[in-house]
């Protein structure tokens, strides 16, 4: 069975929510299950928010992420609050503002924030940058599938800025591999 149980966080407002909706999206388009759940803090905008999403080539059974394998965290707040009960061989994708450290987990640091802001200078394409970065590390779903999701979803006349953006995170995921 090929499951992969996700969790963006980040802080109120970076969009992760979207994100995650997107992802679940690009799945469901490359012909896999997929459930996205969501959280944030009372205080919405600058708490920490998560976004949980499941994929499986099997039925999902359970909505919420129990074994997490794969992690995004945008800010240090998230990282505290979300980054536990990772899977041991799990991966941990962070912004690199965000001081993180696992003895047990493959841990790929990102200047995803400051390549939205300011790189693409747009601040709101975070979520976007994120995702590419996130799916080039993990190939959970197909690039396509993603683009076509983000597509689907971004505001009409934004569509060259997030594809730009779904590129730069893309080409930044493929260099942290190596």
């Amino acid at each position: 069975m090929d499951k992969h149980e996700i969790r963006l966080s980040g802080s109120g407002g970076q969009g992760l929510i979207l994100a995650g909706i997107i992802l679940a999206e690009a799945a469901i388009i490359d012909g896999k299950n997929a459930v996205q759940t969501q959280s944030y803090g009372p205080e919405a905008r600058g708490g920490a928010s998560k976004a949980e999403v499941i994929i499986s080539t099997e039925k999902i059974d359970f909505p919420k992420v129990r074994n997490c394998d794969i992690f995004l965290s945008l800010t240090q707040k998230s990282f505290e609050q979300y980054g536990k009960g990772i899977k041991e061989d799990g991966i941990i994708i962070v912004d690199n503002i965000v001081n993180s450290q696992s003895a047990n987990n493959k841990i790929y640091s990102v200047p995803i924030i400051d390549t939205a802001v300011n790189v693409i200078g747009k601040p709101m394409v975070v979520n976007i940058v994120a995702l590419g970065v996130l799916v080039a590390l993990t190939h959970i779903v197909s690039k396509e599938a993603l683009e076509e999701a983000v597509l689907d979803r971004v505001p009409k006349g934004t569509e060259e800025l997030n594809r730009k953006a779904l590129e730069m995170g893309y080409a930044m995921g493929e260099n942290a591999k190596k």
